[in-house]
């Protein structure tokens, strides 16, 4: 599975989670010891998450623009 890391890697004092993917730093931090199904039920939680967040990030990151080529091609 990939990571939902977008290389935007700063964290929302509010929420405690990640303005770029959504994750806490605990959260960040486990991903690699996490079994698959931990890491899918996870990967559904944070596109709400990141609704929550206080600001969003300004730009979009390369890894945005390289999934957004891949969807269109």
């Amino acid at each position: 599975m990939i990571s939902p890391c977008t290389l935007v890697c700063s964290i929302d004092l509010k929420t405690g989670y990640c303005f770029g993917c959504g994750r806490t730093r605990d959260e960040i931090a486990g991903w690699m010891d996490y079994t698959d199904t931990e890491r899918r039920a996870l990967m559904e939680a944070l596109p709400a998450r990141l609704e929550t967040v206080e600001r969003k990030p300004r730009r979009e990151t390369r890894r945005q623009r390289l999934a957004k080529e891949r969807d269109t091609a």
